[in-house]
């Protein structure tokens, strides 16, 4: 049964873009993670600010090993650089959402 794991995240307005371009330029390939099924960076419409990143794996312990992989390490190189000052965060509030796909349609 797929897993689904939705990061909710707050984002500053002004930091919009940036956010936008380090997903366009991730450094991970979690398209090639073992288990991978579907990503989706989906933006706030009507003037709010939480974007939702959505993937979906072929089990919990697909996503894990990607939670554990040199990848996933490399893509979220920067929160290192926020927590320890070396750069400005561009995102606050984050929040993991998890479910089980019990029914899918279409692709």
């Amino acid at each position: 049964m797929s897993v689904v794991k939705i990061n909710a995240v707050e984002v500053l307005a002004e930091r919009a873009d940036e956010f936008e371009q380090r997903f366009a330029s991730r450094a991970g390939a979690v398209e090639h993670s073992e288990g991978f099924e579907a990503f989706e960076l989906l933006r706030p419409t009507e003037g709010g600010t939480k974007y939702f990143v959505y993937t979906r794996w072929a089990s919990e312990a697909a996503y894990q090993a990607w939670l554990s992989s040199q990848d996933f390490a490399k893509a979220h190189a920067h929160v290192a650089a926020e927590k320890s000052g070396q750069a400005q965060p561009v995102a606050h509030g984050a929040e993991l959402l998890s479910f089980e796909v019990i029914e899918r349609k279409g692709a």
